[in-house]
């Protein structure tokens, strides 16, 4: 899969694209918590049975694992925007057929329609990489990342209130209303990305890894209710194992894989997208054990006794908290890297989880860890993006976000089926009522604790940033570290870009372009004039610059095709030329 671009230039980014496409993924978040308040209610609200009922909840899971890497490959091949926009209407069009019937197979035909949405996370990503200038990059693609959580935190409150004074279906309303406004926004603000990935879509392997998900997630989300040891439960399981092999062994021999398992093996990669798992895991835990533990009757003896509302409330800084650490996982990444950041976050989260065990008995309490697990959780989500977009190319971008992002929604599916199965054992039986115990909770916060000490090993092992004797590329976000990365690992051109007094000239844009005269990558150099490209293929190239004040220059040079970069340096000509 080598990377190209249309012929149209990408459009001006301008400075209300960030919050245009971070508002975008807290709608689709929103999506993910909007039934919170009423699970409970939604057997007698379908008039069906409670196992029956899960489906509303399970089909939105199960569509948005299939979308999420199907997506981000239509993204790279077809437009990120363009898919961004679809995968939105299709949202929009779930949440309308779900707030107009009662009926339980309509209600689960609009809630799959809505789980496609998840698709924008990785397309809103991939978006900002290709039109952001690198200083930029760290902040915004954090918050985006992060806004899957800023979006089920702030939801919860709000889905509470609605919920608690009007007809529920006015949920859906509001979310189709939200779905339309961000399609909007997009349509007015967001410009088209130019880079597009080379090849077909991979339908078989489409086909192949969906049917391989829902088999895995399907037992993952229903074990409890058809019995972990069940031939059902175990067949799936068997079932998911032998396609998701044959897949592998498909996707391994095409040309223009969905997914490009050659790069997904990469060790940065790999680790990353373990540790999103468990980091997946954790994130979970928190949302489904505080707002029970606030809502039981203080009559338990330990329950909080507080109404739908106002737990909805002492959670919301779960959310908030993780928006507001995007701008400070920026400046830490920038100057110890993503890994160092993501360390950080796992450690802030095991210390919420910690201090959680004995902050259980005030509702204020509450508080303080949804603000310890936010500042760790949204550290951890921010650096995971950065991970990713700086071990593969530009043109999988929307692929590999899309993988990861699914990596976090297995860990929040496995996160789901075992702390319900926790609480479920762990509860008394008062009335013909199952109440969750305090042990229970207790449980569930040790295991969010295990799965995070698993996230901090599996961080251990991703590549370190290494020193480097080239001043040039010290990265001032996670973009530059990219380019140091591609200097040395992948094929291609590096260089200087410098004026006719030799000086270092800035932000000078330095195009690739192949035997055939197409452009075949481009880059700006940094403030020291330094730029690396990355190659297609072995051949014969032009490596053209141009910059205001400059007259332009084109030098020809050949790649052998091995993994060493070619130095070639460019030095522009003197005279002015209009800009």
């Amino acid at each position: 899969m080598t990377q190209t671009t249309t012929d149209r230039p990408a459009g001006r980014a301008s400075g209300a694209v960030v919050p245009v496409l971070a508002f975008a993924g807290i709608v689709v978040a929103v999506m993910q918590t909007l039934l919170v308040p009423v699970i409970k209610d939604l057997p007698q609200l379908l008039d069906t049975t409670p196992s029956n009922a899960t489906w509303v909840l399970t089909s939105t899971l199960l569509s948005g694992a299939v979308a999420t890497p199907i997506m981000g490959r239509l993204g790279d091949l077809y437009g990120k925007r363009r898919m961004l926009i679809l995968s939105l209407a299709v949202m929009v069009v779930g949440a309308l057929v779900s707030a107009l019937t009662s009926d339980l197979l309509l209600m689960i035909t609009g809630r799959t329609l809505q789980g496609f949405a998840m698709g924008a996370i990785p397309l809103g990503i991939g978006l900002m990489r290709d039109m952001l200038p690198r200083e930029k990059l760290g902040s915004a693609m954090a918050l985006m990342s992060s806004s899957i959580g800023v979006g089920g935190g702030l939801a919860l409150p709000a889905a509470a209130l609605v919920a608690q004074h009007s007809d529920w279906h006015a949920l859906y309303y509001g979310a189709a209303g939200l779905g339309l406004l961000a399609i909007g926004l997009t349509l007015l603000v967001v410009p088209e990305s130019p880079m597009r990935a080379e090849g077909t879509f991979d339908l078989p392997g489409a086909l192949g890894l969906s049917a391989g998900l829902v088999l895995f997630l399907l037992p993952i989300t229903k074990g409890s209710d058809w019995g972990w040891a069940s031939g059902t439960t175990l067949g799936l399981f068997g079932a998911a194992a032998v396609v998701l092999l044959l897949w592998g062994v498909m996707e391994l021999r095409l040309k223009a894989p969905l997914v490009d398992l050659r790069t997904t093996a990469r060790p940065a990669v790999l680790f990353t997208n373990l540790a999103s798992i468990m980091v997946g895991v954790s994130f979970y835990v928190v949302s489904l054990v505080l707002p029970q533990l606030l809502q039981l009757p203080k009559s338990t003896g330990y329950g909080l006794g507080q109404s739908m509302v106002v737990a909805g409330l002492l959670v919301a800084p779960l959310g908030l908290t993780m928006m507001f650490t995007a701008p400070v996982y920026a400046r830490l990444s920038a100057k110890y890297g993503p890994k160092v950041t993501l360390i950080l976050g796992l450690l802030i989260i095991a210390i919420g989880y910690g201090a959680g065990l004995g902050l259980m008995s005030a509702a204020w309490q509450s508080l303080i860890i949804s603000v310890l697990l936010g500042a760790g959780i949204g550290l951890a989500y921010s650096s995971l993006p950065a991970l990713i977009v700086g071990a593969v190319p530009a043109s999988e971008t929307g692929a590999a976000n899309g993988l990861n992002t699914l990596m976090r929604s297995i860990g929040t599916s496995v996160s789901s089926a075992v702390i319900g199965m926790v609480l479920a054992n762990t509860a008394n039986n008062v009335g013909g009522v199952e109440i969750p115990t305090m042990h229970g909770f207790r449980v569930s916060f040790l295991i969010a604790t295990g799965a995070v000490a698993v996230g901090l090993l599996l961080a251990l092992f991703l590549p370190g940033r290494r020193p480097s004797n080239r001043p040039q590329l010290r990265a001032s976000s996670e973009e530059d570290a990219a380019l140091e990365r591609a200097e040395r690992v992948l094929r291609g051109f590096r260089g200087r870009v410098l004026g006719a007094d030799g000086s270092p000239v800035a932000r000078a844009k330095v195009t690739l372009i192949d035997r055939r005269g197409r452009q075949a990558g481009a880059t700006l150099s940094a403030e020291d004039g330094s730029y690396a490209l990355t190659v297609p293929a072995q051949g014969s190239y032009v490596v053209a610059a141009r910059a205001a004040g400059h007259g332009p220059l084109a030098s020809s040079a050949t790649h052998a095709g091995d993994e060493r970069p070619v130095d070639l340096d460019l030095s522009l000509p003197g005279e002015t030329v209009p800009a």
